[in-house]
């Protein structure tokens, strides 16, 4: 009989290996792989890099700039040394690709269909990319007379600079996606038809304020923040005078109020019904808007505006842990006052629409596979109920692009299902050294003058250096830990990309492989569920 020379299958569990979903991955609200370019951006392969992240996400440049990235609250190497910077990352890809003029593959389809999409924001243009990929015709009719919604008319240039918007739509336009600018569309089925269109998108935003019905004297100077973000971006330079108050305190307010120092304003404050921390802005929002001179007025709401003042009434907490009105009241000198209260969807052309209902709060409403109550009209974005954001609209446009895809060759379009997220307790880390996240350099507030943008992007060596801090959360890179850690040698390598083969007759289950497995790319099974 044959000598062996190892232990052999005497085992309880065995080693499989698998793919985890990242936990950047799965907060990304546009479903980018971001481990999956940031690998590529740290060998250099940059022009992959950027159509990997296309393969989801159609402007990596603007999101690099106006998403609010929760893909790096998520990161587990914020329990380190601080999270990558993802989003700066994907800014050097975005504007790399703007630089060199890289272009956009489009798919052959002889049995494409002919899909008109309402809005050119980051929804509408998100759909019109995807189901241009697909090989399908598509027409975006825009009410205004730039593309870009939201993103050209509500976020301040000094966080998105308009030329490199335009270039990402522009690259969207070469790919044969039709805009047609101050097109505003009243009779939704007149259109459909006229142009004979076989799928309808609606990616209409949330473009109409909200307002409180607060008593204000005839003559007092009170704008909604969309209309004044729309204005100061389109050139019309509001005159706002010296003293401004903005009424909210959400990443709009905040625009605004930086927005409002930039017209010239030379005091702005904010006013809040609570306390700072109950903010609905992002934390670095609420850090800008104080570095650039925002004063904050908490646990106040406006009683009445008068023409050259606001009334103001104090709060306080109640037994409810709620802010509750008090009948102490307090006069503050103003010249305008910019409401922020937040948007609702300008739906009211689709009343008429047979089929298409609404929430209460002006949204639209739609099934699980985004299809409205009207056959083979769509919806997504700020149009529906839901997060706002432009990486939310994104990601729900290219969302609607696979079921409309889907529907209009009668296959359902089926979500897939996610593998389990590897979390930061489940990794087994070897001692690291000091790499901490490069962070990117901002203005001095003294040269944020106009609308200069504020943070600098990255260099080639601070993009692959960061790139470079990924951890590779649940999928394997091939760093060998498990081959040499194998007490029975019964691992072998596969070749670069291909991973590991385990040898059943030299396993003993010992998890050697699993214990120094950096990423969790390895499990602990028992046989029977092999």
């Amino acid at each position: 009989m044959e000598k062996k020379d190892f232990a052999g299958p005497v085992r309880t569990v065995l080693p499989v290996y698998n793919q985890h979903l990242p936990p950047c991955n799965n907060a990304c609200p546009a479903g980018e792989d971001i481990q999956g370019w940031l690998a590529l951006a740290q060998a250099g392969k940059f022009q992959e890099a950027w159509e990997h992240i296309l393969m989801n996400n159609p402007m990596p440049a603007v999101h690099g700039r106006a998403c609010y990235h929760p893909c790096e609250d998520s990161c587990n190497r914020g329990d380190l040394d601080g999270s990558v910077s993802i989003h700066a990352v994907e800014r050097f890809l975005g504007d790399m690709a703007n630089a060199s003029g890289w272009k956009v593959p489009v798919a052959e389809n002889k049995n494409s269909k002919r899909i008109l999409i309402i809005g050119a924001g980051p929804g509408g243009l998100s759909a019109a990319y995807h189901l241009r990929r697909m090989g399908h015709e598509v027409e975006i009719r825009e009410a205004y007379s730039i593309p870009g919604g939201m993103m050209q008319y509500g976020i301040p240039a000094y966080r998105l600079p308009r030329d490199i918007l335009q270039q990402d739509i522009e690259r969207i336009k070469e790919m044969g996606v039709k805009i047609v600018c101050n097109h505003r569309v009243d009779d939704l089925e007149k259109e459909k038809q006229e142009g004979n269109f076989d799928a309808v998108f609606l990616g209409i935003g949330a473009g109409k304020p909200s307002l409180l019905d607060i008593p204000t004297q005839d003559g007092a100077d009170v704008v909604s923040a969309v209309e004044f973000l729309h204005d100061v971006s389109a050139g019309k330079e509001p005159k706002v005078g010296a003293n401004v108050l903005v009424y909210g305190a959400g990443n709009t307010a905040m625009d605004a109020a930086r927005s409002a120092f930039r017209m010239g304003a030379k005091n702005v404050t904010i006013i809040f019904f609570w306390d700072r921390p109950h903010m609905e802005a992002h934390d670095f929002e609420i850090v800008d808007a104080d570095a650039e001179g925002t004063k904050f007025k908490c646990m106040s709401t406006i009683a009445s505006i008068e023409k050259n003042k606001v009334v103001l009434r104090k709060m306080v907490v109640g037994a409810t842990g709620r802010p509750e009105p008090t009948e102490e009241f307090e006069d503050m000198p103003m010249d305008t006052v910019i409401m922020a209260l937040g948007q609702r969807p300008q739906s009211s052309f689709l009343e008429v629409v047979q089929g298409i209902i609404f929430n209460p709060d002006g949204t639209i409403v739609v099934g699980p596979d985004m299809m409205t109550g009207a056959e083979g009209v769509f919806a997504g974005g700020d149009a529906i109920r839901g997060p706002r954001s432009v990486t939310t609209a994104v990601g729900l446009g290219k969302k609607a692009a696979r079921f409309i895809n889907g529907w209009l060759n009668g296959e359902a379009y089926v979500v897939p299902s996610k593998n389990p997220i590897s979390y930061y307790k489940d990794l087994h880390l070897p001692l690291l050294g000091d790499t901490p996240q490069t962070i990117q350099k901002e203005l001095p507030v003294a040269e944020r003058i106009a609308f200069k943008e504020t943070l600098i992007g990255f260099s080639e060596n601070e993009a692959v250096y960061e790139a470079q801090r990924c951890l590779s959360c649940g999928n394997c890179y091939e760093c060998d830990n498990c081959l040499a850690a194998c007490p029975e040698q019964a691992l072998t390598k596969l070749g670069p990309g291909n991973g590991y083969e385990v040898n059943m007759d030299r396993c003993t289950g010992c998890s050697a492989c699993f214990e120094t497995c950096p990423c969790q790319a390895i499990d602990m099974v028992t046989e029977h569920q092999v």
